[in-house]
């Protein structure tokens, strides 16, 4: 049974129903719950901020946002945001999508490791990251009703040891292709100029964060 929080629920959908089916056949449950947990985290975000969105569009940027992790859809030399999106891209163009809402879902997963640009963006932009720093980071941990979260989770659990599994996982989907871990060029020339500058670390953000596990 599809979980309804509210007027929020997975959508009912023949697109939603075969995005359900590709990620769950393709992606290990760990992924899978997480990339669910995504949706609803950035949909009850987008109804509290009063963000007009569609939700089968952010349905599949939530649920796609990861598949560049898998073998199936890791390329040897892009990023494993843009292999996701591009699996998105081509799913949602079998599908009849119009142009331009899968440029919009392609952009949402294609930034969502990208803090500070998407919230400016599209809703669905911004919340497929909302949704992501939440269930990895916990980031507006305390902005979610405790019944709310713990529906989610009921629904798509968390393992046991959540943090280090999807660090784990993080790994083994790039660990093949570190030069596309190039990322913010500003940190860069910080730590170059300034002996005091300290970057921030996402592994460390992650195992602080309110979440339990």
């Amino acid at each position: 049974m599809t979980l309804t929080i509210g007027d929020i629920s997975i959508p009912d959908s023949k697109l939603a129903r075969d995005i359900t089916a590709l990620v769950r056949d393709t992606e290990s449950p760990l992924l899978f719950h997480h990339s669910s947990r995504v949706y609803y985290f950035g949909a009850l975000s987008g109804k509290r901020r009063g963000l007009k969105f569609d939700p089968e569009l952010l349905y599949a940027g939530a649920m796609f946002h990861d598949m560049g992790l898998t073998h199936q859809h890791s390329s040897e030399h892009e990023r494993f945001e843009v292999d996701g999106a591009n699996a998105a891209r081509d799913f949602l163009r079998s599908h009849g999508i119009s142009q331009g809402d899968i440029d919009t879902v392609w952009t949402a997963i294609a930034l969502h490791t990208t803090p500070g640009i998407p919230q400016h963006m599209h809703p669905v932009v911004a919340l497929v990251t909302a949704g992501v720093e939440m269930d990895v980071l916990g980031i507006d941990y305390h902005g979610f009703h405790d019944t709310d979260r713990e529906a989610v989770v009921h629904a798509h659990p968390r393992t046991p040891h959540f943090k280090e599994d999807i660090l784990q996982t993080f790994y083994d989907g790039i660990k093949h292709k570190p030069e596309t871990t190039f990322g913010n060029v500003k940190a860069d020339v910080l730590a170059d100029k300034d002996p005091h500058f300290h970057r921030g670390n996402f592994c460390s953000v992650i195992r602080n964060s309110a979440w339990v596990g």
